[in-house]
């Protein structure tokens, strides 16, 4: 599927084209969904949610050590633990903070693009690439910006060469 290049008979300027991602002038599609780039208004990026396991596993860890740490409180073990026994509860009990920040680095949340488009907000693209992020973003706002201002012709391609007067 390629759409078409600029030129005459009113074609589209292609703008960014990917396998699944094309944005021309008039249409911006991603998979099987098509918008038309004028219906698209308040275009706004956004961070997605952080991945789930990480999360998850930051939170059962930090609910089991805030059990133990209640435990040993109400119990009273906390006066009968030994020095050793503090740094190691004191380093497990970083380890929800670890988990969060690997987990961080290792899926980082996806970066989203949404976005009004027959009246209602829709996520419009996703991706965990920043820089593919920026290429679909940065087309998509000047396939706006050639909506909004009529078309879009190359300046140096329709400027006269400058010639000497004789």
């Amino acid at each position: 599927m390629r759409p078409p290049r600029s030129g005459p008979g009113g074609r589209s300027t292609l703008l960014y084209a990917r396998p699944g991602i094309i944005v021309t002038a008039d249409r911006f599609s991603v998979g099987r969904t098509s918008y038309r780039v004028a219906d698209l208004t308040q275009l706004r990026t956004t961070r997605g949610p952080h991945d789930r396991i990480a999360v998850r596993a930051a939170v059962i860890t930090a609910s089991m050590l805030g059990g133990v740490g209640l435990l040993l409180g109400f119990t009273g073990g906390l006066h009968r633990l030994t020095a050793g026994a503090y740094l190691i509860l004191g380093a497990v009990f970083l380890l929800p903070a670890a988990l969060a920040v690997v987990g961080d680095r290792w899926r980082p949340p996806p970066h989203e693009l949404w976005g009004w488009y027959g009246g209602a907000e829709m996520l419009l693209f996703s991706a965990d690439d920043e820089r593919q992020f920026g290429q679909v973003t940065r087309a998509l706002l000047r396939a706006r910006e050639m909506n909004r201002l009529g078309g879009w012709v190359d300046p140096l391609a329709s400027a006269e060469p400058w010639r000497p007067s004789r």
